[in-house]
């Protein structure tokens, strides 16, 4: 599992916009229970010089990702990475094109009210354009029209960053990288780095009209939406994927680079069904030595990996920032065609594995284009939406057709996958749930072990009653290939 969201907590739209009658302006509006947001500039509708403007607060619960970070279903800071999405909302209205919309953190509590009226401008309450909040003293007004906003330089560890960005058509979703603003809410708490989540709005020269342009009007949906997908979130994106080279394992060529010619191995500690750190094992303090027979004489290794001399018999391994799961990592140059690979803490082992195959890296003389066939062999048709649920796939050549010399195996074993990914799209309107995560978060590759590719996917992050279909793309020499499988279920 490699994504997780989290919904807004309260969103708002602020103005300063005329009345349909042109008389008052609705500064004193609230629309905190819209189920829309919208951004806007216009200019010249009261009189040739008026200015109107809309804003978009929105704020999240940091607490629910720190909770989340310290249980380790989200990893530590720096290896993982946080991103603001809205969801455009087609608006009737002139949509704007070319602008930029900036993201300033607030600097100051405030309401998020109960008003619905983003035509009117009838619902008053708080937070709106002048005030930000009520208080048992009174009503706390904004220090300036419209919020109060970081806008200062970002120094890290002392206050918040902003960010930005540009739309083209105007129909685009707003999907920003506010990982570093993240980080400074769960690390500051209070004062100069508090959360108060977020402002949306327009440049300052295209808010101030400065370019004689209305932006009239930009619209996201509100977490009030009906549209479950569509609710504004901080979706957080990292790379779970393991890649266990059990069943990939290959001796040291100078056909490959000194990175591929390296293999990991992992160790995945359960106790009782339940993955658990081995007692008094510290990142670093486990090993890992190789013998062609167990219990017989280790075989050296060359340096690289976590091997740290030549001819030594111990690989340095190492928690991988999950409870009770180790790996190591390391080149083989030995003659023997099967290891057994041993965990242990100096004499003290903890762990013989299976046999490995050691295969070899062999050049061909045609360009090969391999194709697939994939299936999920632990697939059903319904998910609860309690469950993170694993998926096995086995993958092999398209058109396989091996030599039998003596007999025919029953199994036949999976295709490893270096590089595979899987997307999800809800059957009924193919919506896109999640995207191929191919850029470099990798937040859907696929892990994969002796037995073949695997993922696990949290089905919380699936609104429930419908049906999707799971979808899968390999990168191979070079390219991405969607392979043609369909595999459907259901999320109850």
């Amino acid at each position: 599992m490699a994504i997780k969201k989290y919904v807004a907590s309260k969103d708002t739209t602020i103005t300063n916009a005329w009345k349909a009658s042109l008389t008052q302006r609705g500064t004193g509006s609230n629309m905190g229970f819209s189920d829309a947001l919208e951004v806007f500039s216009i200019i010249g509708q009261e009189s040739s010089s008026s200015l109107e403007k809309s804003r978009i607060l929105a704020e999240w619960t940091v607490s629910d990702i720190s909770t989340d970070r310290t249980a380790g279903d989200i990893p530590v800071s720096g290896s993982v990475n946080f991103y603001l999405k809205m969801y455009n909302a087609k608006t009737p209205f002139t949509l704007p094109r070319d602008f930029t919309l900036v993201v300033h953190a607030v600097s100051r509590s405030w309401q998020e009210g109960t008003g619905l009226d983003m035509e009117e401008y009838t619902d008053q309450g708080y937070a709106n354009w002048l005030m930000a909040s009520t208080a048992s003293t009174g009503l706390v007004d904004w220090t300036t029209e419209g919020g109060d906003f970081h806008t200062g330089t970002y120094v890290a560890g002392t206050n918040l960053p902003f960010y930005s960005q540009t739309f083209i058509n105007g129909t685009e979703d707003l999907d920003v990288d506010i990982t570093a603003m993240v980080e400074e809410w769960i690390a500051g708490g209070t004062g100069a780095r508090a959360n108060y989540g977020v402002g949306v709005y327009l440049t300052s020269s295209q808010e101030n009209a400065e370019d004689g342009d209305s932006y009239y009007t930009k619209k996201f949906f509100a977490r009030g939406s009906e549209f479950f997908f569509k609710r504004p979130v901080i979706e957080a994106r990292w790379d779970s994927s393991k890649q266990d080279d059990a069943g990939n394992f290959y001796l040291s060529s100078s056909l490959a680079s000194a990175d591929d010619n390296l293999n990991t191995l992992y160790l995945y500690n359960y106790v009782r069904g339940q993955l658990k750190d081995i007692p008094g094992v510290a990142t670093g303090e486990v090993f890992l030595s190789v013998y062609s027979t167990p219990g017989t004489t280790k075989i050296t290794l060359p340096v690289g990996g976590g091997v740290v001399a030549n001819n030594d018999f111990n690989i340095t391994g190492g928690q991988v920032g999950e409870t009770g799961i180790y790996s190591a990592t390391f080149a083989f140059t030995g003659t023997a065609t099967t290891i057994y690979p041993v965990w242990h803490v100096n004499s003290t082992e903890y762990h013989t594995g299976s046999a490995i195959t050691v295969q070899t890296f062999d050049s061909k003389d045609y360009n090969p284009n391999p194709q697939f066939v994939t299936n999920i062999t632990n697939l059903k048709s319904k998910y609860d939406t309690s469950e993170v649920a694993r998926f096995r796939l086995y993958t092999r050549q398209k058109d396989w057709n091996p030599t039998i010399y003596v007999k025919a195996t029953a199994t036949i074993e999976s295709e490893i996958i270096d590089a595979g990914y899987y997307r999800v799209v809800r059957v009924v309107d193919d919506l896109e749930v999640i995207a191929y995560g191919t850029g470099s978060d990798n937040y859907t590759k696929m892990s994969f072990d002796s037995s073949g590719s695997y993922f696990d996917l949290d089905m919380s992050l699936l609104q429930t009653g419908y049906a999707y279909a799971l979808k899968f793309a390999y990168h191979i020499n070079g390219a991405y290939h969607e392979q043609p499988e369909v595999f459907k279920f259901r999320v109850e």
